[in-house]
């Protein structure tokens, strides 16, 4: 039996004269996706649906699924089966498909579109006849029109006749590229993956920056970051990766300022290499995972001193929640199991007992110009590795 994915966008519908431009960013993303996972598909845009059908008998359609499912712009899909215009081979198609998952059910209803207004029955009489043919054949199944456990839904379109059950719930959002590019400061904790994953959603392609700090932060460390970021991409699509040695530059900030500013210092660094890598990739925003108040680094005298050497904007999803809100999201994306994971990154290496609070910004740049780290910097970023991950 011939199956075809069938998807609608949502949130796309409400662009306009730009649909089409969004909807055609939908449709390569997800053909990426899903030959990169499954196999060949090929799409057809057709009355606010997308229907994606398999070019092979063999494909694995549970795998499908499972990856349409972390397609950003996707409200919502169906899993349907593909019947002829004829009434007879409805039926058929619509017990032998659906008959098991209606087994196992005790309510049903049925629900008729039927879009080719050339078909000689009317929506109320295929949903009658086809409710009626599945009652005969199933007898542990009654109607429920008002809360069934599944809604069995024909859709009479110009060339097919689809057939589905339950609706299959969508990652939404936007489709990933649809919103330009952004850079992902990435540690090893918990916040930055959900960061870049919430970003991924409203339409931004992801450059992952993560600053390494041998051999203070193992290898173990940087391939920890590394699954996080390719659990991201599952989601997000390919990630442009970046890993930058922080050594010599944290070395120098333990030798030469005071401790209880180190912590901003080091993040007022980090941003100023992230600027220059995110320019050389067309980044138009760096992306943190701070949430105020978390640490001693994000509040908001400390932000705001990090947010001085910044000259394009800086994204904060998480910044008005809390960590138990964070958590959720991690856990659902599936990075939570590896961000627990108990290797150190360079942010906790040197961090100082009293870290300032409060910090101002004359005594956070007098601190910081009393070492030059001017070729530090530079040499960190001829020295960066870069490897795509998808």
């Amino acid at each position: 039996m011939k199956e075809v994915l069938l998807i609608k966008n949502g949130e796309l519908a409400l662009k306009g004269l730009n649909r089409g431009t969004f909807e055609d960013i939908l449709v390569k993303n997800m053909k990426r996706r899903l030959m990169n996972s499954v196999g060949k598909f090929t799409f057809l845009k057709s009355q606010s649906t997308v229907i994606a059908t398999p070019s092979d008998d063999d494909i694995d359609f549970d795998e499908a699924v499972e990856t349409v499912k972390k397609i950003f712009g996707i409200a919502a899909f169906s899993r349907a089966a593909v019947a002829e215009k004829d009434f007879e081979d409805i039926k058929r198609v619509a017990l032998e498909y659906l008959g098991d998952e209606l087994r196992s059910v005790k309510t049903f209803k049925v629900n008729a579109k039927r879009s080719d207004k050339r078909f000689p029955m009317t929506s109320p009489e295929i949903c009658r006849e086809v409710g009626a043919h599945l009652l005969r054949n199933i007898k542990t199944l009654s109607v429920d029109v008002h809360n069934p456990d599944i809604t069995v839904t024909v859709e009479v379109r110009d060339n097919n006749v689809f057939i589905h059950g339950n609706q299959i719930k969508g990652a939404g959002g936007m489709p990933v590229g649809s919103a330009g590019r952004v850079a992902l400061l990435v540690s090893g904790g918990i916040d930055s993956p959900v960061a870049g994953y919430m970003m991924s959603k409203r339409g931004l392609q992801l450059t992952a920056i993560h600053f390494a700090a041998p051999p203070y932060t193992s290898q173990r460390a940087e391939m920890k970051v590394r699954d996080l970021v390719s659990i991201v991409a599952k989601y997000s699509g390919r990630v442009n990766f970046a890993i930058v040695n922080f050594t010599k530059i944290q070395e120098a900030i333990k030798e030469n300022c005071p401790e209880e500013l180190f912590t901003i210092i080091m993040r007022r660094l980090m941003m100023k290499i992230s600027l220059r890598l995110a320019k050389r990739d067309e980044c138009g925003a760096l992306v943190t995972g701070e949430s105020l108040g978390q640490v001693a680094s994000q509040t908001l005298g400390a932000i705001a001193c990090t947010d001085a050497v910044a000259d394009m904007p800086v994204f904060r999803p998480l910044i008005g929640m809390d960590k138990d809100e964070i958590i959720a999201i991690s856990r659902k994306i599936g990075t939570f199991e590896t961000s627990i994971l108990p290797y150190e990154d360079c942010c906790t290496v040197f961090t100082p007992k009293h870290p300032r609070t409060r910090p101002t910004l004359e005594l956070i740049e007098e601190a910081e110009n009393a070492v030059d780290f001017s070729e530090m910097i530079e040499e960190a970023i001829r020295t960066v590795r870069y490897e795509s991950i998808d």
